[in-house]
């Protein structure tokens, strides 16, 4: 397994892919929160980037605009592919994110779903079903894989999802498992979710945190080695389902800017000596 961290992009992205570098990492996870980077002029930015650092990019992250709530009252109305309203224009938008992707030669495209419906018979569910077909679909033509991160839905859910692709002949997905997820949102205990999901976990997220403890907002995150995540087992479990593929760090407040006297990178560069020993 390999360490790295996820970034988000912004106009400082090659300062701070330098900064990831100075940390020891040789890989990120570049998160686009903001479909506004997709041009030319960005896209020269990262190759200039990535030719002068050598920092590989293992996986595009790809967003979409607001409104986006990461609650349990507003989120299962505004997040992912999930709400109708917003459905058809954030599957333009992640389809644009992964033709930047591929631009930037990256295979692994990850998104947000929502909150997927339990009922495979809800209206909601087959219109995320139709989305997420169209969107592989698109992607293979290219070689690419779309991955769904976890956290909004069981892993029961997500086998059904991808069991109904199948029938269609869609095969080019998969999780980027985020094991704080599951614990945010209390979808899911995250060792027994990789035995589940273990096939298709083509990424993972290390993040750290809690159950919620009441039912409007989600568990916080805490910092790495801190949380519920019992990562020496959660590493053994993917071993076990045969991960050997990337680990990436991510903080969702890593955006900040990541100087060495923000608290944030402090927490980054502990997380990376905590976990390092536990990989190899």
């Amino acid at each position: 397994m390999r360490l790295g961290l996820a970034l988000f992009m912004d106009e400082n992205v090659n300062a701070r892919v330098k900064e990831v570098q100075s940390w020891g990492f040789d890989n990120i996870q570049l998160c686009f929160w903001e479909p506004k980077y997709w041009t030319d002029e960005w896209l020269q930015v990262l190759k200039d980037t990535i030719e002068e650092t050598k920092i590989e990019i293992t996986h595009c992250w790809a967003g979409f605009d607001p409104p986006v709530a990461w609650n349990f009252i507003d989120g299962p109305i505004s997040v992912g592919f999930v709400p109708e309203a917003y459905r058809e224009h954030r599957t333009k938008q992640v389809l644009q994110g992964a033709r930047f992707a591929k631009q930037l030669g990256v295979k692994y495209v990850a998104t947000h779903l929502g909150f997927i419906p339990e009922d495979p018979n809800d209206p909601l569910y087959k219109g995320v079903l139709v989305a997420v077909n169209l969107m592989a679909k698109t992607l293979e033509k290219d070689g690419q894989v779309l991955l769904f991160e976890t956290g909004q839905e069981t892993p029961t859910v997500l086998i059904r999802l991808f069991e109904d692709l199948e029938k269609r002949g869609t095969t080019n997905v998969g999780v980027n498992f985020d094991p704080a997820n599951f614990l945010h949102y209390g979808k899911a205990n995250p060792i027994d979710a990789v035995h589940l999901l273990g096939k298709y976990i083509k990424g993972v997220h290390a993040k750290d945190a809690c159950y919620p403890t009441c039912g409007y907002y989600l568990g916080l995150e805490k910092p790495i080695g801190e949380g519920m995540v019992d990562f020496p087992r959660f590493f053994e479990a993917l071993r076990e389902v045969g991960y050997d593929g990337f680990i990436t760090i991510e903080r969702e407040i890593e955006c900040d800017p990541p100087m060495m006297e923000n608290p944030v990178a402090k927490m980054i560069i502990d997380a990376r000596d905590y976990l390092l020993p536990l990989i190899k």
